[in-house]
């Protein structure tokens, strides 16, 4: 099953996101779930959030992956969406 996770970022949490890129980077990669992925924008062209297409079992482990995130970890995000997404075109 394929999930969505839209997190955005606190305000003024830039530091935070930088701090943590290369362990949320690594992450991604070592669990091998990701089938996309890239950071959200800001008006300014800035980094604001995450966007992440996850390929799992089930919901329950689509939040596990989600809240074991280096960038969760963190206390980056200000809010998360995770929901089952259906990839119709691409």
């Amino acid at each position: 099953m394929l999930f969505a996770l839209m997190a955005h970022d606190k305000p003024g949490a830039l530091e935070i996101r930088k701090d943590n890129r290369a362990d949320h980077l690594s992450y991604i990669e070592s669990t091998g779930v990701v089938s996309m992925a890239g950071p959200l924008l800001d008006d300014t062209g800035g980094m604001a959030g995450s966007l992440v297409i996850l390929n799992l079992a089930d919901m329950a482990a689509a939040r596990v992956w989600a809240d074991n995130d280096p960038y969760a970890k963190a206390g980056l995000f200000d809010r998360v969406d995770l929901i089952e997404w259906k990839k119709v075109i691409g």
